[in-house]
């Protein structure tokens, strides 16, 4: 139970960063249509959230079914989930209230995007390359 778990985690993760990864896209198909920009950055949004928690969801799951314990590792997981989440939020709200009418706005917002999409996809490579380490036991945390 335990493994089917991990491994559901393990592709949820995979997915997330194909996603966020896809997600550098939307400033580019709707470099022309700020209300298009708006609405794809709500369903973007939408999505991201839907995902970080299954990933989640299935993190804490293994976590109780497998007693795995609250490790070092496990606790980096749960706020780089957090930063993830406040981070995406907070984009959302600015696109939102954003006058998007102003050109000069949009090219800032879009750029915006691509900036915090690319931190966030750094912070979900980073937490794989540390799972990967300690798995192959060459880091011990």
């Amino acid at each position: 139970m335990v493994e089917e778990m991990l491994a559901a985690h393990s592709i949820l993760v995979k997915v997330f960063l194909g996603f966020l990864v896809g997600g550098l896209l939307i400033p580019m198909m709707t470099a022309n249509n700020p209300l298009g920009f708006r609405k794809a950055s709500f369903i973007y949004t939408m999505i991201f959230q839907a995902l970080a928690t299954m990933i989640a969801f299935a993190g804490i799951v293994a976590v109780f079914t497998g007693d795995l314990g609250w490790s070092v590792t496990t606790i980096i997981m749960v706020v780089v989930w957090a930063v993830l989440m406040y981070i995406e939020i907070k984009k959302y709200k600015l696109i939102k209230i954003a006058n998007l009418d102003n050109a000069e706005a949009h090219k800032l917002l879009k750029g915006a995007f691509l900036k915090i999409s690319f931190v966030q996809i750094l912070l979900v490579v980073v937490m794989i390359v540390l799972m990967v380490l300690k798995a192959k036991g060459v880091i011990a945390l």
